[in-house]
């Protein structure tokens, strides 16, 4: 069948394909598959943990730039920490940032059974003062952005001077449900819209924002 070279090429996602998309990847650890199921009986909040495929993908982003020393901004019951922790290279740490001491709380206990514990390195306290007391050299190998969507274009600008050449700054929920596409933004969605705008403007990156769950961009630094 011939395809109009102006269609989308993005496969809606059914139930049906999502379930095979996921298939695809490796499969959730039982530590894994127990923090979902505490995560969910948040309720609510329980939505901001990422989904496993996207899990996989930090820990194969991790392993493929040899990451050694990766911030995090927004930990949440860890999931996405577990993930980073396991593509680190021996003698690495993630740097996780968090103000809820509730739900790191859930976090800390799933990396310990996830044997992962001695190579993160929770600080709690606002995401901004933990960056700005970072180190100014550009020795980090990789961000990973998953917080409050106001302060995103804040953490950037703090993180990207630290990363090294070559290195990644992954920033996640971009999309924002779609309403960030929205001209008419407001509230998160318009937040993330400037944010979108500012990393596309910015010259020490070369970026590109891929439809994964919310929507991931992925930046390398020149």
């Amino acid at each position: 069948m011939s395809r109009n070279p102006d269609d989308v090429k993005t496969v809606h996602l059914t139930p049906e394909v999502y379930a095979y998309l996921v298939a695809q990847a490796e499969p959730p650890s039982p530590v894994q598959e127990q923090l979902v199921a505490r995560t969910r009986t948040l309720g609510g909040p329980a939505e901001m943990q990422v989904p496993h495929e996207q899990a996989v993908l930090l820990t194969l982003l991790a392993r493929l730039t040899g990451a050694r020393r990766i911030v995090e901004v927004g930990t949440f019951t860890g999931y996405s920490t577990i993930a980073l922790a396991e593509g680190l290279e021996s003698g690495g740490r993630v740097i996780t940032c968090d103000i809820s001491e509730e739900w790191t709380s859930i976090a800390q206990q799933a990396w310990k059974e996830a044997g992962v514990a001695d190579r993160i390195d929770l600080r709690i306290s606002p995401a901004l003062e933990t960056l700005t007391a970072l180190p100014p050299e550009p020795v980090i190998d990789l961000v990973f952005l998953d917080a409050d969507k106001t302060g995103y274009q804040a953490y950037w600008d703090q993180l990207v001077p630290r990363v090294r050449p070559g290195g990644l700054l992954l920033a996640d929920n971009v999309l924002y449900g779609g309403e960030a596409a929205r001209a008419d933004a407001t509230g998160n969605a318009l937040a993330i819209r400037e944010f979108n705008a500012h990393v596309r403007a910015d010259d020490r990156v070369e970026s590109v924002l891929l439809p994964v769950a919310d929507g991931l961009t992925l930046a390398r630094k020149r």
